[in-house]
């Protein structure tokens, strides 16, 4: 069997995103041997080479030129460009034409500029694939966190929180976390405050809304602890004998294992119809262009892909 089949997006091209798309090509890529194609501009990956040093690629679908615009800044030219790159890979994808998806990073601000209301990469591949479930998650080598919510305030938190929606998260990411662990996982659902309620001293969503959400992924034959306080559920101890953290809310997830593992963390959206893996960082403009962006996030993210997707396509 070949390898998998991944459609790379390039991203926004004002950020690092064609950097790390020429990257994956270079001699010292892990990922260079594997079967990726780049869903982004000729001219733009052409100018960040030029720029950087990096060998261009061929290895493209080509949506041509852009309009004129500065790396490093935010524009609706380039936040038309990033959906549409995306936008394409999916539909490709849903053809059957490629086996996973790969995204590099787009910035919320120009996709509003281009007047895309998407609150980024998740709502886009919900939308355009009408995903019926799907929970987003973040793994590096030693912390897996998935999130029950995503981008609110946090004030708008617990009224999002449903004891239905917690098992939905526990249940797709035991799913994932088999593939990738070749057996049942271990997880941990977190508490919303502090010390986890405290039975009820410190807020009654444990009671009410996340015990019996355990009680319900434990019918359900999954391996679950918790309610855990989330001040201590990510100590060394704890992080040993757990698989992957089931979060509350954005930063309780993203706080630890960007701590821990800021350069290999990986985005995985679970519950798609296709595959799709993402760095897990956002368009850095500051050093757009300059070629100091860090691939290591993008190469373990194709790698993923590839773990997660088995080639339908034999030699």
């Amino acid at each position: 069997m070949s390898a998998p089949k991944l459609a790379v997006t390039m991203g926004d091209p004002a950020g690092i995103g064609p950097e790390l798309c020429l990257r994956l090509f270079s001699a010292a890529a892990p990922t260079r041997d594997l079967d990726l194609t780049i869903f982004g501009s000729a001219q733009v990956l052409e100018n960040v080479a030029a720029a950087t040093g990096l060998a261009p690629t061929s290895r493209l679908r080509d949506f041509g030129p852009l309009p004129k615009f500065d790396p490093g800044t935010i524009s609706a030219g380039c936040g038309q460009a990033a959906y549409d790159y995306l936008a394409a890979a999916i539909e490709a994808c849903l053809a059957g034409e490629f086996d996973g998806l790969v995204t590099c990073p787009l910035h919320k601000k120009a996709l509003h500029a281009a007047g895309l209301r998407y609150a980024g990469h998740t709502e886009i591949l919900v939308a355009r694939t009408a995903a019926r479930s799907h929970a987003m998650m973040l793994t590096a080598p030693g912390i897996t966190c998935s999130l029950v919510t995503t981008h609110l305030p946090l004030r708008e938190v617990t009224a999002h929180l449903s004891t239905e929606r917690i098992v939905e998260v526990a249940v797709l990411t035991a799913a994932t976390m088999d593939v990738l662990l070749g057996r049942p996982p271990r997880l941990a659902i977190l508490g919303l405050n502090p010390h986890a309620g405290e039975h009820g001293l410190f807020g009654s969503e444990e009671e009410e809304i996340i015990l019996p959400a355990i009680s319900a992924a434990r019918r359900r034959g999954l391996d679950v602890v918790g309610p855990l306080p989330p001040d201590t559920a990510f100590i060394a101890p704890w992080r040993a004998r757990i698989d992957a953290y089931i979060c509350m809310y954005h930063d309780q997830g993203l706080i630890p294992l960007k701590t821990l593992a800021f350069d290999q963390g990986v985005n995985v959206t679970l519950g798609l119809p296709v595959v799709r893996t993402s760095v897990d960082h956002g368009t850095a403009y500051d050093i757009a262009w300059k070629g100091m962006a860090n691939p290591a996030s993008l190469y373990t993210a194709v790698e993923l892909a590839g773990r997660l997707t088995p080639s339908r396509h034999p030699s």
